[in-house]
């Protein structure tokens, strides 16, 4: 099987710009592009190839065809589902305030699994910043409070943001992405969101959008977050290219590649690799590659190679 090309899902979120489809090139009649899902299995948006001997087939049919041992590798034996969702987030305006479940509860209570992330930095205004767990370790209760008295803000950690920047969202952790911030988020394959503060806002039928506060404060781990807001590795310059590990976890492993003429990658029996294209052009294996492309090669591919000037995300699990 060939490297699959994927058409990205977008999301039209009332917090959402228009980066996606003017520095991307999204082609899409929504007047708000908030996410593009780059690589998605999930019920509420599946890839479908663009090109090739599967032109607009989803990704799923097709994993479900050849089976997922094959296509997806030997490592997500270990999942019952597809095991990541990759997405490019634009957030004009801040998103709400939220939480994620961890497997055990989300599992129970919503019938599918829970939601840890990571988000990497793409670009970010100067005054832009983002929500990420607590100033200091307060209970469930104390959480409850805040939330009820209107000084959440209070308790919350807020933190500037600046491209570069790498978050680890353990599920638990309340977070939120502030306005002005352009991410790449790579996620179990969970649409399980927990609402806890939207700034009063109306949805698209005018009433206020659905809050979760009971679940909320069941999931949330009300204390400082764990891990420090960079990448995992510090970068390593190849000479053809700069290689920087963003993140390795039992869910998934992230590169980021800083492509200045090539670099030759493989998959093997493990794991397939997804290539996010977030700057820049060239080409993968003769064929054009530019920013914004979504490429998924399967497990076991062997060897494939990008020329170029450009910058990818390389997730595999």
């Amino acid at each position: 099987m060939d490297i699959l090309k994927l058409k990205p899902v977008l999301k039209d979120y009332i917090w959402g710009g228009e980066r996606l489809k003017n520095d991307f090139g999204f082609q899409s009649k929504l007047d708000k592009v908030a996410e593009g899902w780059m690589l998605s299995c999930h019920k509420d948006g599946k890839n479908t190839v663009i090109g090739g001997e599967y032109d607009g087939q989803t990704l799923d049919d097709i994993i479900e065809k050849y089976g997922k041992e094959k296509i997806v590798g030997t490592r997500s034996l270990d999942f019952p589902y597809f095991p990541v969702l990759i997405k490019l987030i634009d957030a004009k305006d801040n998103l709400s305030i939220q939480v994620h479940p961890d497997n055990n509860y989300a599992q129970r209570v919503e019938g599918e699994f829970g939601k840890t992330e990571i988000w990497y930095v793409l670009d970010a205004a100067d005054d832009a910043h983002l929500i990420y767990g607590f100033k200091n370790e307060i209970t469930s209760d104390e959480f409850k409070e805040a939330i009820e008295n209107n000084t959440l803000m209070d308790v919350l950690n807020s933190v500037n943001v600046k491209k570069g920047d790498l978050f680890f969202i353990e599920a638990g952790t309340v977070h939120a992405i502030g306005k002005g911030t352009l991410i790449a988020e790579i996620q179990q394959n969970s649409n399980s969101t927990y609402r806890v503060y939207d700034y009063g806002r109306v949805g698209a039928d005018g009433k206020p959008r659905e809050l979760h506060i009971k679940k909320a404060v069941d999931v949330s781990v009300t204390k400082p977050p764990a891990y420090e807001i960079r990448p995992m590795g510090n970068p390593e310059d190849k000479g053809d290219y700069i290689s920087t590990l963003l993140t390795k976890c039992d869910l998934f492993t992230v590169y980021h590649y800083d492509v200045k003429n090539s670099i030759s990658l493989n998959t093997d029996e493990k794991s397939f690799n997804h290539i996010l294209v977030v700057d820049g052009c060239g080409k993968i294996n003769g064929k054009n590659l530019k920013k914004g492309d979504s490429f998924f090669v399967p497990a076991n591919f062997g060897k494939y190679e990008i020329f170029g000037n450009c910058e990818i995300i390389i997730t595999n699990i």
